[in-house]
């Protein structure tokens, strides 16, 4: 008897046991989900945020685009989280994370950056790929059309006009007939722009003198090799020559051969001008579109956004330092002027 009562009492200890196993086992860690997408009133919304490279442009797109969802109603640790990573500009660490992000079933994926987008567009076509900082997604593959994006990706464009950057250029050094450019011929975004430059160097009788790289570490040596050729040299929004900035202001100021560039960054780090973007505002634009995409809009129905307002960005340090005096007309246009 006492044997068979021990027996039951065993029996319920087990059921017991086996009822908080599984119960336990259905609790989700707030933050932490390991079996796919959130459901439920207490699930949060993964969000992986991949940048292409370290530079002062692509982070204050992602300052931007954290701070937007935040004034939207999405904030971290309440109703989102956020994975963030940076590549370091390596291509197999690009594919690694975006890898990784599809895998785990993130709910939406932010790439800053056409090779961002271009990696992670190639990894997943069920979940939301949204970009931004793309100067060309239509040659860069990764939308049909800027007004019907289609598939799973969309996002926001960076797209500047480089006859308005060469326009503000004669304004402030008249006379340039001779313009160098310096790009990595593998990013697409920056090849859509010389195409711009070259045909307003071709309608306005100019000679256009091109210097591509392939990697950083070619940049200081390319920059050398416009600056005793050229009235100006002119760099796009290339995240290759973004990187490594410094060197190429260090070989126009010792050539006193201003700079003009595509983004207001690019400024701040030493070149003479731009009439661009304020990627601030890209970001903000970019979080707006994912607030719609988190709600439940599909990201190919959204249309891909542009800045259409274009403003003046002056570095007077810059201009001291290379012996120009900037208008006085053009100063008072400026959007922000750097003094040091």
């Amino acid at each position: 008897m006492k044997r068979k009562q021990a027996m039951v009492v065993l029996t319920v200890l087990v059921a017991v046991l086996l009822l908080f196993t599984a119960c336990s086992g259905n609790k989700t860690q707030k933050g932490i989900n390991t079996g796919g997408s959130y459901k439920g009133e207490t699930a949060l919304k993964r969000i992986g945020i991949v940048q292409v490279v370290e530079h002062p442009s692509l982070s204050t797109i992602r300052e931007s685009f954290v701070k937007g969802l935040e004034d939207r109603g999405f904030s971290e640790g309440d109703n989102i989280v956020i994975d963030y990573q940076n590549a370091q500009g390596e291509q197999a660490n690009l594919k690694t994370i975006c890898g990784r992000f599809a895998n785990h079933r993130y709910d939406l994926i932010v790439a800053i950056a056409t090779p961002s987008a271009q990696m992670a567009a190639g990894e997943t076509s069920e979940i939301p790929v949204l970009f931004s900082a793309c100067t060309d997604p239509i040659g860069s593959g990764l939308v049909d059309s800027m007004e019907r994006p289609g598939k799973n990706v969309t996002g926001t464009s960076d797209l500047v006009s480089a006859k308005r950057i060469m326009e503000l250029a004669q304004r402030i050094t008249p006379g340039i007939r001779k313009v160098g450019a310096l790009y990595n011929s593998g990013e697409t975004n920056s090849a859509a722009v010389i195409a711009d430059l070259r045909e307003y160097a071709e309608n306005n009788g100019m000679t256009l003198t091109e210097a591509t790289v392939t990697n950083s570490s070619e940049i200081k040596q390319a920059a050398q090799s416009l600056a005793g050729k050229v009235d100006a040299i002119f760099l796009p929004i290339d995240n290759t020559v973004a990187s490594a900035m410094s060197a190429v202001v260090q070989v126009a100021v010792e050539a006193k051969v201003p700079v003009y560039v595509g983004a207001d960054s690019l400024v701040r780090d030493g070149g003479l001008a731009t009439y661009g973007i304020n990627y601030q505002a890209l970001g903000d634009e970019t979080a707006d579109m994912a607030a719609e995409i988190l709600k439940g809009t599909n990201a190919g129905d959204l249309p891909v956004r542009t800045i259409k307002d274009m403003e003046i960005y002056l570095n007077l340090a810059t201009a001291e330092a290379i012996g120009i005096t900037i208008p006085e007309d053009i100063i008072n246009e400026a959007a922000e002027i750097i003094r040091e």
